[in-house]
């Protein structure tokens, strides 16, 4: 390895020691600069499920060495995922080892820092002759990670949604490059906080859900050809959530598993009891931990739609969502709910004119609602899929799969003597060696050594979709049709509600300060 005063010579101290600092990339080559012959130095926040399941991508790249680990939760207790050992099997035949299962509870799902750390030792290990490494430090906090490990020059985040924004933050205003997982944050002022240091700071970021976006230009050049007429409608529905969403508050008291540092899960969010059903895969489906369905799936849907239709400041946004009731005392009871998502909604994003393109509506389906099947698959006797994409315009319409994958005029017989667009690739590795780096991820690679093209999926690109994603959530959480006013950032018709715009920081989480 080469010294780390050598591979760090353009950090210095207006990135380390003045470390809230913001320092234009430009200055002696930018903050955290990596010479193109060097590895980066990378930290790994976050390795609960979700984070040990991406975490193999990273460890196989020349470009890239994991040289920490992050996590409040030491061990592998009290984690749930899609199957009970398909992550364990996986990580076996990363690591070649049949039998590894450090930490997991005797071959049960696998999570936590001890278990993530001996992930990264275990993989470096078996591809060195010596078949040994030590290197991977362990940390409970992120905030002590980074004042102690000077040596990283970037960071992963696969935490649960409410942390990204903060830590994203603590980590760019120290000079790190920046790897997140969906969403940016899931407050709205929050989210733009991110988006503006990204600007000033001139790190690399990428927001990961970039590289499962589909192509628009098939649809596109439909559009523009005037082929459905004047666009007037996007519809983008999913069959999320796949995870439970509690309609009330839990009311038990748990055990705190043991080695968990509760007060570090929350973060930045006020104090409650430790409860399962707030922690791990159920997340997201809590306002104050998660983002939604929409959080969840749109950024890998709408993120190029958002950029082809140049669609931002929408001005109202409009929910249709589920509710729950109960008996209390043989009485029909509503049960008031801010606190977690529906189990289904529709929210409706009205979209102003812009350029040459009309007015918008973008329609957001979860819970397994879609909209009614339109008379063009009728006449093909179709129905539409359980997940799906429909651009609607006043002449005809455009159906794709989720993430506009290959998209087609409908019915069918407007389709005759036009080539369908092929099917999207989706690279997966079921061996034992990971996948190599997405495109994004590579050009995140190259904007760390100095690259001045920033990675398509970098922060600076993702505000507008960021902007929906979090009204969409506000809209919900309310119940209200909400007018907005985005040069203001300001909903005017319901001033209760701009409270869930931003939130209130716990001590030592404010992200002027952290």
């Amino acid at each position: 390895m080469i010294s780390d005063a050598n591979r760090r010579q353009f950090l210095g101290s207006a990135a380390v020691a003045a470390a809230f600092t913001i320092v234009p990339r430009n200055v002696l080559g930018g903050p955290a600069y990596v010479a193109p012959s060097d590895q980066i130095n990378l930290a790994y926040i976050g390795t609960g499920t979700q984070g040990l399941r991406e975490m193999p991508v990273l460890l196989g790249s020349p470009d890239i060495r994991i040289t920490a680990v992050c996590d409040p939760n030491k061990n592998a207790s009290d984690y749930r995922d899609w199957d009970r050992n398909g992550l364990l099997n996986s990580l076996r035949r990363t690591l070649r080892a049949p039998d590894w299962g450090a930490g997991a509870g005797g071959g049960a799902i696998p999570g936590g820092r001890e278990v993530g750390k001996s992930v990264v030792e275990t993989y470096y290990a078996s591809r060195k002759a010596s078949g040994q490494y030590k290197g991977c430090a362990a940390y409970a906090d992120v905030r002590e990670m980074l004042e102690k490990e000077k040596g990283i020059d970037a960071v992963k985040i696969m935490t649960p949604d409410h942390l990204h924004g903060v830590l994203a933050l603590a980590a760019m205003k120290r000079g790190k490059h920046v790897i997140t997982h969906k969403p940016i944050a899931n407050r709205l002022k929050e989210s733009q906080l991110v988006v503006e240091t990204a600007h000033q700071t001139g790190v690399s970021t990428h927001l990961m859900p970039w590289d499962s976006n589909g192509d628009m230009a098939p649809v596109m050049a439909w559009i523009n050809s005037g082929a459905i007429g004047t666009l007037r409608e996007v519809h983008n529905w999913t069959n999320r959530p796949v995870w439970p969403q509690y309609a009330t508050l839990p009311s038990d008291r748990p055990p705190m598993p043991e080695g968990l540092d509760w007060d570090l899960w929350l973060g930045p969010e006020a104090h409650r009891p430790y409860h399962p059903n707030y922690t791990n895969m159920v997340f997201r489906g809590w306002y104050d931990f998660g983002g939604g369905s929409m959080a969840d799936m749109g950024h890998y849907s709408l993120w190029t739609v958002f950029n082809a239709l140049e669609l931002s400041g929408p001005t109202s946004v409009d929910p249709m969502l589920t509710h729950s009731c109960m008996l209390q005392d043989g009485v029909s009871t509503t049960i008031r709910n801010d606190f977690s998502f529906p189990l289904a909604g529709v929210v409706r994003f009205r979209y102003p004119a812009k350029g040459s393109r009309g007015p918008v509506d973008l329609v957001w389906y979860d819970g397994g609602v879609h909209p009614p099947t339109p008379p063009e698959l009728e006449e093909d006797g179709q129905e539409l899929p359980a997940e799906g994409m429909m651009f609607v315009g006043d002449k005809g319409k455009i159906l794709s799969g989720f993430r506009v994958e290959m998209p087609r005029l409908i019915p069918k017989s407007r389709m005759k003597g036009i080539e369908e667009p092929p099917p999207l690739p989706r690279p997966r590795s079921e061996g034992a060696e990971p996948p190599p780096l997405s495109p994004g991820l590579t050009q995140w690679v190259a904007a760390c050594r100095g690259d001045k093209k920033h990675s398509p999926g970098s922060f600076l690109n993702a505000g507008p979709l960021s902007e929906a994603v979090n009204l969409y959530a506000v809209a919900l959480r309310t119940g209200r049709r909400l007018l907005y006013d985005a040069a203001t950032t300001t909903i005017t018709n319901v001033p209760q509600a701009n409270k869930y715009l931003a939130r209130e920081y716990r001590q030592g989480w404010d992200p002027r300060t952290v």
